[in-house]
């Protein structure tokens, strides 16, 4: 530390006090708190903390005391949870004053904190470590104003919302995604295929002329705009590990990839005996090009809620999937045996194996009911019965707890999509 004299230094925090070493403080795990080491004058100290007494070497912060004696305890021990009857919304605010993101808590806590501030609509930004105008100042000449041009870049790409601009590109990728998918249902209509008995020869040649068709033309433009907008869209993002990991950017590489891998076998396979192989690899590789419908979740608050839904019902999800599995088989197996197992006189064929009775099971639990097998023993219809009953009641326990998630993510990403509205809305006044 630059500034005040003694070998410790004291923090009194809502009327606690700490006393630590000046060495301490340089690697302190809160950022706040590890700023006082770099502190040249008392004006510099002011900037960090309430008030400083030079004679007793004291920083007095006015915070609260409990929640930053819980934060102490994850400065000793690594683990961090709420506060007992403590709102998680403040103990998250006092997370933030002292640098702390929500990452930094147990898992446990994590959900209470997604699902309180769900429910609320709060959203917090984490304060920058060269806060302030002198903070500022050290930068270097013009690294601000690149910052703010890729931070307005990002949004553009990532919040169609947020701008004139990003609704224009919003608009344009919209475009393309429903053009790529009106060729794409084209291309199996029987006027538009390749007629199955050509040869192998007129195959290869067709394959490769097919590309400077209109609908190969339309498809590589289609192609050429989905792959530059995700190379400026990992550009321009903050960080290109979590950019990788996203679902959605995990789709627009699935949705791009195949149709380089076909160009690239159709240029290498050329007249190989092995093209009839390689013409079925090459259909199914286009026929991903469906995955494209999905990048359009990132213009649709309904598609975005499902997603969001999901990610966060995981477990309710599992459960009803478990559910289901555990009833599938005890059902099957016991219709299997009432129907075809036991010597009753009568033998129901399409109960002949456990695995061909889980369908019967599956469609009456989720009460589709097709038809196409159906018990015909007594014993059997009761177990029916008893089974469409069980799935019903099976499929409602988990709704209720998924239902409410939805509410809660659609009000939350209607609550963002108001906030960059008003932006706009800024936008256009000025």
């Amino acid at each position: 530390m630059n500034f005040g004299r003694g070998p410790s230094v004291v923090l009194n925090v809502g009327g606690t006090r700490y006393s630590f070493s000046r060495e301490v403080l340089k690697d302190f795990p809160l950022r706040r708190v590890s700023r006082l080491h770099g502190c040249l004058s008392e004006q510099d100290v002011l900037e960090v903390c309430d008030d400083y007494d030079r004679e007793r070497n004291e920083y007095f912060f006015d915070r609260h005391s409990e929640a930053f004696g819980f934060i102490m305890l994850y400065v000793r021990h690594g683990h961090l949870r709420f506060v007992p009857h403590m709102c998680e919304l403040s103990f998250y605010n006092e997370m933030i004053y002292w640098g702390l993101e929500g990452s930094h808590l147990d898992y446990c806590c994590q959900r209470r904190l997604d699902d309180r501030m769900s429910e609320t609509c709060t959203y917090y930004a984490a304060e920058e470590p060269n806060g302030g105008p002198e903070g500022k100042g050290r930068r270097p000449p013009g690294a601000e104003g690149r910052k703010k041009w890729l931070e307005r870049m990002r949004r553009t790409f990532e919040e169609p919302t947020s701008s004139v601009a990003a609704q224009v590109l919003a608009t344009v990728s919209i475009l393309f995604v429903i053009v790529s998918m009106v060729v794409l249902c084209a291309s199996t209509l029987p006027e538009w295929r390749a007629p199955e008995n050509r040869s192998v020869e007129e195959q290869s040649r067709y394959t490769a002329e097919s590309v400077r068709e209109p609908s190969g033309i339309i498809e590589a433009i289609c192609i050429g705009w989905f792959t530059a907008e995700c190379i400026v869209r990992f550009i321009v993002s903050k960080n290109k590990c979590e950019f990788v990991r996203r679902p959605l950017n995990i789709i627009d590489l699935l949705a791009i990839t195949p149709y380089y891998i076909s160009v690239l076998m159709t240029v290498f396979t050329g007249e190989n005996s092995q093209l009839q192989r390689a013409g079925v690899t090459l259909r199914v590789l286009r026929m991903m090009r469906i995955f494209w419908v999905i990048k359009l979740a990132r213009h649709f608050i309904g598609l975005q809620t499902l997603g969001l839904t999901l990610k966060r019902c995981y477990r309710e999800m599992v459960m009803l999937l478990v559910f289901i599995c555990v009833a599938m088989a005890i059902f099957s197996a016991l219709s299997q045996l009432l129907e075809n197992g036991l010597d009753l006189g009568t033998k129901n064929k399409d109960y002949a194996s456990i695995p061909a009775a889980c369908w019967w099971v599956i469609i009456s639990m989720t009460t589709v009911g097709y038809g196409d097998m159906c018990p015909i023993t007594v014993p059997g219809r009761i177990l029916g019965g008893i089974c469409v009953v069980s799935g019903i009641v099976l499929l409602a326990l988990p709704i209720t707890f998924i239902y409410h998630s939805f509410v809660q993510c659609y009000h939350e990403l209607k609550f963002r999509s108001a906030r960059y509205s008003r932006s706009l809305s800024a936008e256009f006044l000025n």
